[in-house]
């Protein structure tokens, strides 16, 4: 058996022109969790990343905080969905800024409200959203890379660093999950949470979801975030 750790990125910049880029704290955070496995000897056979800035940076500072030198394989299936593009979709006529200040309680919540509704129909494939494939396209791109592993990497430790919406697709995969219960998956992972898979050639099994065993402490408790 081999174990597959995904990994969503470090806190990225919300609400910001560009949030395909790692703050301050998502930086600390994906050192954090380097250091925490290199302090329980864990290492590494490969690692596998999707393309986007915030992959790549919270990569290199897991790579930073663990000592690795691996090369990863870069893999665009595993890069999330464009959740403007999917707001958008179903706002036509209505940009973003029509919701508020998203960093406000209210303009947040009705941010995330709107991209589950956006989500429910992409997923049934009734919209469209500028940009972004199909969604069993999308779906592909991540079990793809899950058939790469168990193809390529047999009793290996494996590290594959993405988003969000990737991981809770791979989960809502192994699992049979319906839909909803996928998005569910989505909204409530953290930034760094680890996840494990156990995998042979034939398949993949759930072990772990969602967790912050680096952040297990009360002086960083304040570092555990959600965007």
């Amino acid at each position: 058996m081999g174990t597959l750790y995904l990994v969503r990125h470090g806190q990225a910049s919300f609400g910001a022109a560009d949030y395909d880029q790692l703050s301050d704290l998502g930086q600390r955070q994906s050192e954090r969790l380097g250091r925490y496995w290199a302090e329980r000897g864990l290492r590494f056979d490969a690692v596998i990343t999707g393309t986007l800035r915030r992959h790549a940076q919270t990569w290199a500072g897991i790579a930073r905080g663990a000592g690795l030198e691996l090369s990863p394989l870069e893999w665009p299936g595993l890069n999330e969905y464009d959740s403007g593009a999917v707001i958008r979709a179903i706002l036509p006529g209505r940009g973003e800024t029509s919701l508020g200040d998203p960093h406000s309680p209210e303009g947040y919540k009705a941010h995330f409200r709107l991209l589950r509704d956006g989500l429910r129909q992409w997923m049934a494939g009734t919209i469209s959203p500028d940009g972004m494939p199909r969604y069993t396209d999308f779906v592909h791109g991540v079990t793809s890379a899950l058939e790469h592993v168990r193809a390529h990497h047999a009793g290996q430790n494996v590290l594959l660093v993405s988003s969000g919406g990737p991981i809770a697709t791979a989960v809502g995969h192994v699992l049979g999950l319906s839909p909803d219960a996928t998005i569910d998956l989505n909204m409530r992972i953290r930034n760094s949470a680890v996840t494990e898979f156990q995998f042979n050639p034939k398949r993949h099994h759930l072990l772990t979801y969602n967790t912050l065993p680096h952040l297990d402490s009360i002086e960083l408790r304040d570092w555990i975030t959600y965007a």
